[in-house]
């Protein structure tokens, strides 16, 4: 494929406007692209999680053995678009980079999986299966990950390559942080201010909650080697509706960033058992629920497809090292490691630390010498 045409798919990818809905359409042109190939044999499978939302699932390829790859067709809101120096939803080349919504993160990484896999297909060189998996709603809690790992996608693979951002393709991610989203209410009666013994301060009982859950999380104080510590922010609090009535209704938010050692499910019950106990106290009614969670993804920087991309990395970039790391923010890997089978997640792309920002870009370059990186490392994937 041109560089040209190379270049073209991931524009057109940025041109469509997938802020964290509208995936269906990016699912229309992924696979108008490998709709040619159908009598090569290519599966494609369409995934609905809500109307207008569709994951994509595209198999190439045979063989016993599974290579995933992986990217999201959501981007996050381009934020006030006069704040962009160029329209973010028109890819725009400058000074050897490309501008857009997505192109960090992380639709160069998704154009340059379909690429290679389109370049595989038109040579007739696909090495062994192959399976791309485009999910919806990664930027908001992973739901479309969760649905095909739930559903079997997954299952039976021998390694996934996600292609979230890599830092100019110079770090492969092996282990990431999970995710705990919190939100305790806290249900009260309101009463004049002038009569405060006639309500049930609700304020009051979250901030019994607010002041005892910090050194709860503070005893998960086991660090990990890579990945550090577990965290903890209460991150939002709002409650009461006027200045002179007893509140009868508070909430507060929390953002906790979990590592292997601690599983969800203990730090679940840590916070339920708080709940409960406040909960045995005079008038106080509290509730919590979790958002998206998500596990820790642990890792091994010594798997043998780590190792791998490491090799065929030094090949093809070669006056620019990489190297394995810890990332503190979650993926689709969260999702995705449950699927049956023990494989390796590695997470590189030729994506920067611009994602979410305004005048977001991709090196041009990095995102050239990335397609070809991932065909060579599935080549050499299949032949080992």
């Amino acid at each position: 494929m041109e560089k040209q045409k190379q270049i073209d798919t991931l524009a057109k990818l940025i041109s469509i406007k997938s802020v964290n809905d509208n995936e269906s359409e990016v699912a229309d042109y992924i696979e108008s692209l490998f709709a040619p190939y159908q009598d090569q044999g290519v599966q494609i499978d369409r995934v609905q999680y809500a109307p207008g939302r569709d994951n994509l699932v595209v198999t190439i390829g045979s063989g016993d053995q599974i290579l995933g790859f992986s990217g999201h067709e959501d981007v996050v809101s381009a934020g006030d678009e006069s704040d962009w120096q160029t329209d973010p939803f028109q890819a725009t080349i400058k000074d050897g980079n490309l501008y857009g919504r997505g192109a960090s993160d992380m639709k160069s990484g998704l154009a340059a999986l379909i690429i290679s896999m389109l370049e595989m297909l038109e040579d007739n060189s696909v090495p062994g299966k192959i399976r791309l998996l485009c999910t919806v709603g990664e930027e908001t809690g992973e739901y479309g990950a969760a649905q095909l790992t739930k559903e079997g996608y997954a299952d039976g693979l021998a390694g996934l390559i996600i292609a979230e951002p890599g830092n100019d393709m110079t770090e492969i991610g092996y282990t990431s942080k999970g995710v705990i989203d919190y939100i305790v209410t806290s249900v009260g009666k309101q009463a004049h201010s002038s009569q405060p013994e006639k309500g049930i301060n609700a304020i009051d009982h979250l901030i019994d909650f607010a002041t005892q859950v910090k050194p709860l999380m503070a005893q998960f104080d086991q660090e990990n080697p890579i990945l550090g510590k577990l965290t903890h922010v209460q991150s939002v609090f709002q409650g009461g509706s006027q200045i002179n009535s007893v509140p009868d209704k508070a909430i507060i938010k929390g953002n906790i960033r979990t590592i292997p050692e601690y599983p969800n499910k203990v730090v679940f019950t840590a916070l339920n058992d708080l709940v409960e106990k406040l909960n045995q106290k005079d008038g106080y009614d509290l509730s919590i629920r979790y958002s998206f969670p998500e596990e820790a993804m642990p890792g091994d920087k010594n798997a043998p497809l780590i190792k791998l991309m490491e090799k065929v990395h030094g090949e093809i970039f070669k006056d620019r090292p990489v190297k394995a790391i810890g990332q503190s923010g979650a993926s689709d890997g969260s999702e995705f490691l449950h699927g049956k089978g023990d494989f390796a997640i590695a997470e590189i792309g030729p994506g920067n630390n611009t994602q979410h920002q305004t005048d977001e870009f991709v090196n041009v370059e990095t995102f050239y010498k990335s397609i070809e990186f991932y065909k060579q490392v599935a080549k050499k994937f299949f032949a080992k």
